[in-house]
């Protein structure tokens, strides 16, 4: 077993570990009266994500990986970590909203607005350069910025209807 596919696998399983979180996540929050805003373009970013990993699987399995940006992919996951906690079982990977409830402002939240996208961009296009696909990080990180574009806009309009409901 290579080391490519070791990291491919242990991404994969992360992957998996997510949805399995995030669809959790979202029926809690659905049964405690939060609503999805715009979920229209959630198939799209399911579709990236797929491909994105599936084609790593087709084209680096048998690459080396290079260490220095596994290193930068490693610190993307502890970013991950970190975005995670905080948001506990607020995190999903749609835009679930509870109106009246105070968005979150501790952990990376305190410094930028949305900081899983900022892991996700980076992870989009270092996993690539970790197997020594240029070329590849450079698509995928064109293509999820398209994507990102519309869900950025679609979040903070739902980002905003929750700060104008929110009491005080």
């Amino acid at each position: 077993m290579t080391a490519a596919v070791i990291l491919l696998a242990l991404v994969t399983a992360e992957r998996l570990g997510e949805l399995w979180l995030a669809r959790r996540n979202t029926a809690e929050l659905m049964a405690k009266g939060a609503i999805e805003m715009a979920p229209g373009h959630y198939p799209l970013i399911v579709l990236l994500h797929a491909l994105w990993l599936a084609g790593l699987w087709a084209l680096g399995w048998s690459q080396p990986v290079n260490l220095g940006w596994l290193a930068v992919f490693i610190l993307l996951q502890a970013l991950r970590a970190w975005v995670l906690l905080t948001l506990g079982r607020r995190w999903t990977t749609r835009i679930i909203v509870n109106p009246g409830e105070r968005l979150v402002a501790r952990g990376p939240y305190r410094f930028v607005s949305h900081p899983n996208y900022l892991v996700v961009i980076g992870e989009i296009a270092v996993l690539p350069l970790c197997l020594g696909l240029p070329w590849y990080a450079v698509i995928f990180s064109i293509l999820n910025g398209l994507v990102l574009f519309i869900r950025i806009r679609a979040e903070n309009a739902a980002l905003k209807e929750v700060r104008d409901a929110a009491p005080g």
